[in-house]
């Protein structure tokens, strides 16, 4: 089940000069956050991004005879894929010190802690960019001790839940999918809410998830001290990286 989100638009959120507004009030509680990730970097991922953004930068690999039969769906998916791939690479740089691991997984999304000396991994469903930002905002609310614990000590309930097992999930869900509002409209990507419950039999019209989230946001933006250290850290590179003309 897709939230109605009609009367909310979450780009507005960091519209209006909010946007470097963030990024500054960001960089001055992480001054950190540019010696380890120093602007050189900064600026190749930007470049790289750019070039995934090109409406070429899928067919580098193709005759260009070949181009005109290939269906717009297929670029749209080498373009996407791509800009997953760049998306691991900036998180794993990122955070190299905490041994984590951001991974395209095959099947649904699944958190493993460090084990033996191998680093923590964080398999996204299926290699979509949205899931992948969905599990790092799951991973930066959860903090250094439900990081040890497999799936961040979750118990989660599948599609079909009963009204008061979504409204549960619903409950733990607002800072997680606030925290991914602000990775994906820096990203300069349209966000979307997920209640995920495709499959409810009881009335959902009454919800104030969407709501929720989105005030959820707000505050982030308004008191960005109180988003999760790793949060910051995240949310200011990609602003970083996006704002660089």
């Amino acid at each position: 089940m897709i939230s109605n989100t009609a009367h909310l638009d979450f780009t507005q959120l960091l519209s209006n000069g909010n946007e470097k507004l963030l990024l500054d009030r960001l960089s001055e509680l992480n001054t950190q956050t540019i010696k380890e990730f120093d602007e050189i970097i900064i600026s190749q991922f930007n470049k790289n991004l750019k070039t995934i953004e090109q409406p070429s930068a899928a067919l580098t690999n193709i005759e260009p005879l070949q181009k005109n039969q290939i269906d717009a769906n297929i670029l749209a998916e080498q373009r996407e894929q791509a800009a997953t791939e760049w998306l691991i690479s900036l998180f794993n740089t990122l955070f190299t010190r905490h041994n984590v691991q951001l991974v395209r997984g095959e099947h649904e999304p699944e958190y493993f802690p460090e084990c033996h000396s191998k680093p923590a991994r964080i398999e996204f469903a299926h290699g979509f960019f949205a899931s992948a930002l969905h599990e790092i905002s799951h991973w930066c609310i959860a903090g250094s001790k439900r990081r040890q614990l497999a799936d961040f000590g979750y118990w989660y309930a599948p599609d079909g839940r009963s009204a008061a097992q979504q409204q549960a999930f619903e409950r733990v869900e607002i800072k997680p999918q606030a925290l991914e509002c602000l990775f994906t409209l820096a990203c300069r990507r349209q966000f979307q809410i997920s209640q995920d419950n495709l499959f409810a039999n009881f009335d959902t019209s009454t919800s104030t998830f969407a709501t929720d989230v989105y005030q959820q946001a707000a505050h982030y933006i308004a008191q960005p001290h109180q988003l999760p250290r790793d949060a910051q850290t995240l949310l200011q590179a990609l602003l970083m990286i996006n704002i660089i003309e």
